[in-house]
């Protein structure tokens, strides 16, 4: 990236204590972020979705969240006190989590629900909050946004509770969106529909994007980078287009996984795991 990066992230670490011991989530990764689409990958359990968590600091107790270094746009995330990160969630990151749907408050209107996005990040009137809002929900492209504005969120299809939940978080302009698997639960019409508007509209506004997927094929077709992750660490970092000619046998194990027309009849072959992959001082993955 020519560019100064957002996010700058060294050595972050998420350990979580437990009755029988401490668990290590995040075990030491460094990566940057710019105005572009990073994907994180990786089987469940690698890390992806508490990485997302870590930068906004909603890694709750027992969670301990450490590191050498987390700035953004020359903020230290780190050392933030609770007011100063009131202000950076949803205005300067946002973050859409797994199954967004059900991250809507079930008594308030989708409408109102955005609305409201809005004014806790700008100082405006209800007439300009409820204009804002129409205009996002036309932006990820929902048909008739007065209608679909009173609406609760049960009364909304999964993928259009989709769009609402991005309409949410991009409605304060962020800087940086997170967005964790938010397509998982569609199917492919809506899935490719929910990337296009991602897409559009990162592009549109240059933000930069972390979009969180176990999707090997959809990251490598809507990324710009690809971050592969096991086991708390990065394996290997690269570009999207390359990700076919990845060389850790991590990531080489996980594409030849992966089903093909075909391979009908045939049995997928089983990722051999290296426990070394674990312990070995590469923190930062192969860099590509």
């Amino acid at each position: 990236m020519a560019d100064a990066p957002l996010l700058s992230v060294r050595n972050l670490r998420v350990r979580f204590a437990t009755r029988v011991g401490t668990v290590e989530a995040v075990r030491g990764i460094d990566f940057d972020v710019g105005r572009e689409r990073l994907g994180i990958v990786g089987e469940s359990g690698s890390g992806k979705s508490v990485t997302g968590r870590a930068i906004l600091r909603l890694v709750p107790p027992p969670g301990e969240v450490v590191a050498d270094r987390m700035d953004f746009a020359g903020i230290d995330l780190r050392n933030a006190d609770d007011a100063a990160m009131r202000l950076i969630r949803g205005r300067r990151i946002s973050m859409v989590m797994q199954d967004p749907k059900f991250s809507l408050n079930p008594v308030m209107t989708v409408g109102r629900q955005i609305a409201e996005a809005y004014r806790v990040h700008h100082r405006v009137g209800g007439g300009e909050a409820r204009r804002r809002a129409l205009e996002m929900l036309a932006d990820v492209r929902i048909r008739d946004p007065e209608r679909v504005y009173d609406l609760y969120p049960h009364e909304v299809s999964g993928g259009m509770g989709q769009r609402v939940m991005i309409a949410m978080m991009l409605i304060p302009e962020p800087d940086l969106l997170i967005a964790d698997e938010p397509t998982s639960a569609l199917d492919v019409t809506v899935q490719m529909q929910v990337l296009a508007i991602l897409d559009d509209l990162v592009a549109k506004r240059g933000m930069g994007l972390i979009f969180i997927s176990h999707d090997l094929n959809l990251v490598a077709s809507f990324c710009d980078r690809v971050l592969v992750m096991y086991g708390g660490r990065i394996m290997e970092t690269l570009r999207a287009g390359e990700l076919q000619q990845a060389r850790h046998p991590y990531t080489r194990g996980l594409l030849q996984a992966l089903p093909t027309i075909g391979s009908a009849g045939r049995d997928l072959p089983v990722l051999t795991r290296d426990p070394a992959w674990l312990t070995e001082a590469t923190p930062g993955g192969l860099m590509r």
